[in-house]
């Protein structure tokens, strides 16, 4: 069991380690921060921090540095997420701005979060599990070309457009579109399929091929709206820390690749639209990623359903500043997604 002082000097070993990248001595601590207490004192605190196994030393007569498991106290119970500054947090809401559809907003979120915090950025796409159909929208784009449109509560827009051997009017579209949304708004994307494909017979026998070309388009893009995904931005920013990573960057750089695994990774973290979490190092390690931390938090995508944000990076990451740029951001993604 480690003292309070204990505590609060692996606060400043953190947090001066995060800065400099070098091991820090008690003589160190002494002259950065008003402990009032003399460097031995300071050694004998550190000793019971390395006998707890929070801090090691990298090599004999160093300093000392966070351990993994350091870092996990430092972020349970010592890490306050430093607020936002207002030009931050303006930043925010400027660069997000109005979104046209999630593509776009979810795109700009992860460039704004890799920004933020140096780190590697990742957004989960809302899960479609309980995503239900908002609209249909049939375009006219020409003679034989169209868009068909796919809206979802969650804000997911889905677009297409295909080539027929049909002459299009304006008239077999609206009929096509009143049937179409008719069959469909309202339902979960998993029973779309099948209520869509009772959709041509329901139509005048000339606009029956029409219909299966619409409905088939539809039900891929139903298909494509049920997987999975992240969305990136960053990952040039691992390269300023490529010291941090000893068995190299590319380990690292292969596994981020892996969508599955990283989604698997966020699937496993505990977080909600108020929350933030933290996997830190060793925890990663059956992911191939345990050199490495993330910082998570969620964010409402529409319908209740919490899909989920963060940032990966070293060990060796500004926690409070990650987790209070993470939290943020999501929620303002939450209102922005509420009001559209």
């Amino acid at each position: 069991m480690v003292s309070e002082r204990s505590l609060e000097v692996l606060k400043a070993i953190v947090r001066d380690y995060v800065a400099s990248r070098e091991p820090v001595g008690s003589k160190t601590i002494v002259e950065r921060h008003a402990f009032g207490v003399s460097a031995a004192t300071i050694r004998n605190d550190m000793a019971q921090l390395e006998d707890e196994q929070l801090i090691a030393a990298p090599h004999t007569s160093s300093g000392r540095v966070p351990t993994d498991k350091g870092y996990r106290v430092f972020v349970d119970h010592l890490a306050a997420a430093r607020p936002l500054s207002s030009a931050q947090r303006h930043a925010i809401e400027t660069f997000l701005g109005t979104p046209n559809d999630l593509d776009e907003v979810l795109g700009r979120t992860v460039r704004l979060l890799s920004q933020l915090t140096n780190q590697v950025a990742l957004v989960q796409y809302p899960s479609m599990v309980r995503a239900r159909v908002q609209h249909v929208e049939l375009v006219r784009l020409g003679d034989t070309r169209l868009m068909v449109v796919l809206i979802t509560d969650t804000a997911r827009v889905e677009q297409r457009v295909v080539e027929t051997d049909v002459r299009l009017d304006e008239t077999s579209l609206a009929e096509l579109r009143t049937v179409v949304n008719g069959a469909s708004v309202g339902l979960l994307l998993q029973d779309v399929p099948r209520a869509l494909r009772e959709v041509p017979q329901q139509l005048r026998p000339d606009a029956q091929t029409l219909g299966g070309v619409v409905v088939a388009t539809l039900i891929e893009q139903v298909a494509a709206n049920r997987q999975d995904r992240l969305v990136m931005a960053g990952a040039a920013n691992l390269a300023k820390s490529e010291r941090d990573f000893s068995g190299g960057l590319f380990p690292v750089l292969e596994a981020i690749e892996e969508q599955v695994t990283l989604l698997r990774l966020f699937g496993e973290m505990q977080v909600d639209d108020v929350a933030v979490a933290a996997r830190i190092g060793v925890e990663n390690a059956e992911y191939g990623l345990d050199a490495t931390s993330i910082v998570a938090g969620g964010y409402l995508a529409g319908g209740g359903a919490v899909a989920r944000l963060g940032v990966l990076g070293p060990t060796r990451m500004d926690y409070g500043t990650n987790m209070a740029a993470v939290r943020a951001v999501a929620r303002y993604l939450s209102k922005l997604l509420g009001e559209h």
